[in-house]
């Protein structure tokens, strides 16, 4: 019957108008790009032997009203080798900073010790010292949680249980 619409027109519809929905939502959104780095300059072609600091330096006053774009770059240092080795000290006028070397480990992964800082949004210089090696990423500073200790009695249950492996007495699991 002409002019009268079915459940089957009336959901043809419905998904021809999601689907132009779907399409619209997909379409990319603009973006303003900002070049952060003009120009990498390599500054020594020699191996790179550095030693980090046990205490990382604080390289600018915590700055929490420095607005984004007012943001300067006060040093940026960095060196790649060719086996992949590398160091980096990067340090901002707002208080962030970064400072890591990096040396091949023994299966031919990049081992890295270093600090970062940055000022957190209540104005407080925060600063994690880090070891990432086949073991992981290591972090230690003041900010970070730390686990209460066991209590006793964990001690002497880890002994009693390393005594029964090195015994050879195993327990089977239900």
């Amino acid at each position: 019957m002409p002019g009268h619409m079915t459940q089957q027109d009336a959901s043809n519809i419905s998904a021809i108008l999601a689907c132009l929905l779907a399409v619209a939502l997909a379409r990319p959104q603009e973006e303003e790009v900002v070049d952060v780095v003009d120009v990498v300059e390599v500054v020594e072609e020699e191996p790179v032997v550095a030693v980090i600091e046990p205490e990382p330096r604080i390289v600018a006053l915590p700055r929490a009203n420095i607005a984004d774009d007012e943001v300067e770059v006060l040093l940026d240092e960095r060196n790649i080798q060719d086996d992949g080795s590398f160091s980096v000290n990067v340090e901002l006028s707002n208080g962030h900073a970064e400072s890591a070397i990096g040396t091949v480990g023994a299966e031919g992964q990049i081992n890295m010790e270093g600090s970062y800082q940055f000022v957190d949004p209540n104005g407080n210089l925060i600063v994690v010292r880090y070891i990432a090696n086949e073991f992981g990423f290591q972090p230690q500073g003041d900010h970070l949680p730390v686990a209460p200790p066991a209590p006793a009695h964990v001690a002497e249950l880890l002994r009693i249980a390393e005594e029964q492996r090195a015994a050879g007495i195993t327990f089977e699991r239900r």
